[in-house]
Parts: C-alpha cells; sequence; structure tokens
C-alpha cells in the first residue's frame, strides 16, 4: 500500500534546497490556522515555488515507476516544507479534496519527498500507522515514499538539525486502492514474465490489462 522510490537526481536535490536557502519560509499554518497539530514552516515566495515545483513535477513526468504504481491523474504542485527543533505535525489524515485554486483535485495519494541528508537532523521521521502496523521513514536526499492518503500520519519532533521536505497529492485514475494494487502487480508480473509468454496468451494477459483498467478507471 505504499511505494519508496527514487525520484530526483542529484542536482535537482540540490537545486531545489539552493531556491529553499535563498527563499522565505512563513508558519506552516497560515495555509491551516485551525491545525492545531501543524508545526512547521512553508515556502512562501510564489516565484521560488513555482521553481522548485516544476523541478518535481518533471521528475514524476519522466518517472515509469511513478505511474505504474500510482496512475497518476493529476498532482498538486509540490510545496517544500522544513522543521527545525521542537517543530512536528501531529497524527492526521489529510483531507479528502484540496483546492487548488482553479482547480479541486481529490487526494488519493500523499508523497512526501526527502532533500536533505537524514543524518543532518535528528527526529523528523514520517511516522504512518497501516492498520495495527507502524512504519517510519528518513529517505536519502531525492527519494519519495507514497502513501494513501486516508492513512493516519504524522512527523515526528525534530530535535537537532532541519528536516527540508516537499510534499504532495496524487489524484489516481482507480481512486480504490485495493484495485489500484491489484492492477499495479498486474502490471508488474507481466512486465517481469511477459515476454516468456506464448504471444497469444501475452496478448490475452494484456487484454484483460486494459479492460481492468478501463472499467477501473473513474478519469482518463
Amino acid at each position: 500500500m505504499y511505494r519508496v522510490l527514487s525520484l530526483l537526481s542529484a542536482s535537482e536535490v540540490a537545486e531545489c534546497c539552493r531556491i529553499a536557502s535563498k527563499t522565505q519560509f512563513i508558519d506552516g499554518r497560515a495555509t491551516n490556522p485551525h491545525n492545531k497539530t501543524k508545526n512547521n514552516q512553508q515556502l512562501h515566495d510564489p516565484a521560488a515555488s513555482q521553481a522548485s515545483s516544476q523541478i518535481m513535477l518533471q521528475a514524476f513526468a519522466r518517472s515509469e515507476e511513478f505511474r505504474e504504481f500510482a496512475f497518476p491523474a493529476r498532482i498538486a504542485p509540490p510545496l517544500m516544507t522544513k522543521y527545525q527543533p521542537g517543530m512536528s505535525y501531529g497524527a492526521h489524515a489529510d483531507a479528502a479534496f484540496l483546492n487548488l485554486g482553479n482547480a479541486v483535485i481529490r487526494s488519493d495519494l500523499s508523497c512526501t519527498i526527502f532533500l536533505n541528508d537524514p543524518a543532518s537532523y535528528d527526529g523528523g521521521a514520517l511516522h504512518i500507522r497501516l492498520g495495527d502496523a507502524s512504519v517510519r521513514f528518513k529517505l536519502k536526499p531525492g527519494d519519495t515514499i507514497l502513501y494513501p492518503s486516508d492513512t493516519f500520519h504524522e512527523v515526528e519532533e525534530v530535535t537537532r538539525g532541519e528536516r527540508l521536505v516537499a510534499i504532495t497529492f496524487i489524484e489516481s485514475q482507480i481512486a480504490d486502492p485495493f484495485r489500484r494494487t491489484l492492477l499495479f502487480d498486474l502490471n508488474e508480473v507481466a512486465a517481469l514474465e511477459g515476454l516468456k509468454m506464448e504471444q497469444q496468451n501475452f496478448s490475452r494477459l494484456q487484454l484483460v490489462q486494459s479492460n481492468l483498467l478501463r472499467y477501473w478507471a473513474d478519469k482518463p
């Protein structure tokens, strides 16, 4: 139900960090003043936000692994956020729908893109609760974690250094996570084993893949 993948190159990470170092951040509650669990900072300058989000959106666009896992219909512009000592984001689930100004998207998958060395800060793990299980992530720069938006998750308190990440949300062509996971697994098996199959059987498998996507997807 979640996926870790390498997204940004070293040069893209460096450029995002450069933008962050030269740009103003504001209290993260500015966009959600009633959220008592949110204690972080977020990028404020529109030009810097657009420049950094374009880098990350282009990386998503070229990632075949991302497309195969998420079946993305729309992606919110990634927003850089940072956490300094004492900052955290308490347990919460993300909003079902996000107003982007000129569009509203449904949040099926949440995404955190890690931008700085995890050894440079203490605490700050992304803690996701999946049923009775708990998983924590502090990934290397450029790596990202995709997970269901309807799960409880939190950013644990940073006690040393600074945590720099970007967050975004994906509306999938397939809203149902069970169906999305099944189709991802089927596509992965087809990619790994398809060339070993007799052509007639491989063609039938491709028909099943196409028809499941056709009937399950609610967005092109």
